[in-house]
């Protein structure tokens, strides 16, 4: 059958788009699928889309793009569904043009199936679609998290529908308490949540890991202060906060009060997260409300055990307390109450590692029930209960498919020479090794017999640095060919090292997109000493998609393991590498660029600290800043070397391992890393500072 989702925008990574994605390429393996994304906003989505599942957008938003029609005069119009600002506004808000877009759609579609799923794409499958197919809703938040103007357009829509389905049964029940007499009906399928391709996390990471929104529901300032309660009691751990969102500055601002910006991490949006989820031992849920919980349930996956707030909804239906994670106790959600009983279970599951090794485990199983073949299982129950017999034929054919698009079983044949397929940017995974050495896997279909090596290209020298790794030739189908770039047989100057697939014959070479880059095993890495210095590797995935490396090479290096912003001065904590800290070691901050008149800020190093004063930099120089480079000088006499923090999973510290800063008059002072990952000080005025 045919089967056909309607999405806001499909462009994006939150949680209806990513469990929309992970239910349409599980219900492929059997149907044929589409996503309809009423709008635009990019060239290319931010989530992977299987490639059996089309992509059709109907309005194009994208700035700057010759076909963007957000200023059309259709598009400057209401939409005639949705005029009161409190349901819908914005640059994606509905117009008479999406009305127009989406009513064509409809009036045209051959799907058997149609699927809405957000309030507004409700309403429009309420208003435009046909009985030709079956018409169902879902609802991904909750019943109480909608205004009244937009549940007075879309609770009409629903009783319309062959059917609505939330993502818990809580609010399955809410929903048919407000719609006793709907004609559709009414029931609780939860969200499809992959297992991940990710190791799973082996749980000795001390690092506590949240993933979400940066909205006030989902209550971050009260994690945040939690951990700020166990953190003097637990000072090896830290905390790190994926998502993006209008709250950020708020939360920035209450790290930087309570002096936790070396412990707590701001991490911005990662797609994929689940990298990011192996990388800790504990997860971590403050919400007020859920309206389901697919971090809980992607935390699950990689083995981590969740501690949540026995919130509405959803934590209460994926957890069992005790047995695969922690349910916190609401009682008033501005209650110091609140804080102190999540506190309590962070020490708690922080101090106890056989604990969270059994939840963890307990965990894995559970999350197994959310995999989206189980959750397309049901969708197509519910299509069968609605219109007995749609699903047969399509099902039938399924085997065949399934085994035409690799989901089967069957054992991998060897691919004969010259039988790969020709792809401009073969996909790799890539993984950190336990000794630093990096793992890299390509898709074997992908490849020819003509391509012999893995390539590491320096990108600063244009070829004439390069790491080159044989490939192995027996190469199983459907399977990936695996290449390690040993930690101790390569050395890999200072920069950035592009990664392409090479044929020796003629030397011509494809770039590699990263589909996935697991970095957890440099978490506690050692800094690597050798004979050319000291040096670190840290995968990542570019901008624009693409595998690359970011190394540093230093024949000397101090390392800073901590920054403390005072009243008197900055504090640093530092670790020499190549060298040591003798009599007369210092630490100098020197102005960049400067002629030597304003003089270099000195401050003796003991025990491998030392304070640097905000006189005379905050004495201001330049017409729009000045920046103070840091340097340790290990011993009276020696030659200075740079300070900087590149130990870690860190390719780009800079906007991301933030400090406060220091006012001193009209003027602000501020420790920051720069794209080398060394540390500068940025004195700045006052009101031109961000």
């Amino acid at each position: 059958m045919k089967i056909e989702f309607l999405l806001h925008n499909a462009y994006g990574i939150g949680g209806t788009i990513r469990s929309t994605v992970n239910l349409a390429a599980a219900l492929a393996d059997r149907h044929e699928v589409r996503i309809i994304s009423v709008n635009r906003p990019v060239d290319e989505p931010e989530l992977d889309i299987d490639p059996r599942v089309r992509l059709t957008p109907l309005v194009d938003l994208r700035e700057g793009a010759a076909t963007d029609e957000y200023e059309t005069p259709l598009n400057q119009q209401p939409s005639a569904l949705f005029r009161d600002e409190r349901i819908d506004n914005g640059r994606m808000a509905a117009t008479a043009l999406t009305d127009e877009r989406v009513a064509a759609h409809l009036a045209a579609t051959d799907a058997d199936v149609v699927i809405a799923t957000r309030p507004k794409l409700i309403g429009y499958l309420a208003q435009y679609g046909d009985d030709r197919y079956l018409r169902l809703g879902q609802e991904h938040l909750t019943h109480e998290a909608h205004v009244p103007e937009l549940h007075a357009v879309m609770d009409p829509a629903i009783a319309a529908l062959d059917a609505f389905a939330t993502v818990s049964e809580a609010d399955a029940g809410h929903y048919r308490e407000a719609l006793p007499d709907a004609k559709a009906r009414i029931l609780s399928i939860p969200n499809a949540v992959p297992a991940p391709v990710a190791a799973p996390s082996d749980g000795t990471s001390k690092t506590v890991v949240s993933a979400g929104r940066l909205v006030a529901v989902k209550r971050y300032d009260r994690l945040i202060a939690a951990f700020a309660k166990v953190a003097s009691e637990r000072p090896d751990w830290n905390l790190r906060i994926y998502g993006r969102g209008p709250a950020k500055p708020k939360l920035r601002k209450q790290i930087e009060e309570l002096g936790l910006y070396e412990r707590i991490t701001l991490m911005g949006a990662r797609s994929p997260i689940e990298t990011e989820w192996s990388k800790g031992a504990v997860a971590a849920v403050a919400s007020d409300a859920e309206s389901f919980g697919m971090t809980i349930v992607e935390a699950m996956h990689a083995g981590l055990p969740v501690i949540a707030t026995d919130c509405p909804h959803g934590p209460r239906e994926i957890l069992t307390d005790g047995t695969d994670g922690i349910l916190v106790p609401l009682d008033g959600s501005d209650s110091n109450d609140a804080v102190d009983a999540y506190a309590d279970a962070l020490l708690r599951l922080t101090g106890d590692a056989d604990l969270r090794a059994r939840l963890g485990k307990a965990a894995r199983t559970s999350a197994r029930r959310y995999e989206p073949d189980a959750i397309a299982r049901r969708y197509e129950e519910l299509f069968e209960e609605l219109r007995p017999g749609c699903t047969a034929e399509r099902a039938r054919k399924g085997g065949l498919l399934r085994g035409l698009f690799g989901g089967g079983r069957a054992k991998p044949k060897a691919v004969p020479a010259g039988a790969g397929a020709e792809t401009a940017h073969p996909d790799a995974r890539c993984a950190v090794d336990a000794d630093g050495s990096l793992v890299v896997r390509l898709r074997a279909d992908q490849l020819t017999a003509a391509d012999t090596h893995l390539l590491l290209r320096h990108r600063g020298s244009k070829g004439k640095e390069t790491v080159r790794v044989p490939l192995p030739q027996r190469r199983e189908a459907g399977g990936w060919v695996e290449a390690r770039v040993d930690r101790a047989a390569h050395t890999m100057s200072e920069g950035r090292w592009d990664s392409y697939v090479e044929r020796s014959g003629d030397k011509s070479r494809r770039r590699l997109s990263a589909v996935l880059v697991e970095q957890k095993a440099l978490l506690g890495l050692e800094l690597a000493e050798g004979a050319k210095g000291t040096g670190a590797w840290v995968p990542y995935e570019t901008s624009d998609g693409f595998l690359a490396v970011r190394t540093w090479l230093r024949p000397q290096h101090a390392e800073v393991t901590e920054v403390r912003v005072g009243e008197d001065g900055v504090t640093f904590a530092l670790a020499p590498y190549g060298t040591a800290f003798g009599e007369g070691a210092e630490l100098i901050a020197r102005l960049r660029d400067g002629d030597g008149a304003a003089g270099d800020v000195r401050a003796p190093l003991v025990d491998g600290g030392a304070t640097l004063p905000y006189e005379p930099m905050s004495r201001r120089i330049g017409e729009e800043q000045d920046l103070w480079d840091l340097w340790a000088r290990p011993a009276a006499g020696a030659a200075l070397i740079r300070v900087g923090r590149i130990a870690g999973d860190f390719a780009d510290r800079k906007g991301v391992d933030t400090f406060p800063a220091a006012v001193r008059g009209e003027v602000k002072l501020r420790p920051y890393f720069t794209v080398t990952n060394d540390l500068t000080i940025s004195v700045k005025d006052a009101v031109a500072e961000d």
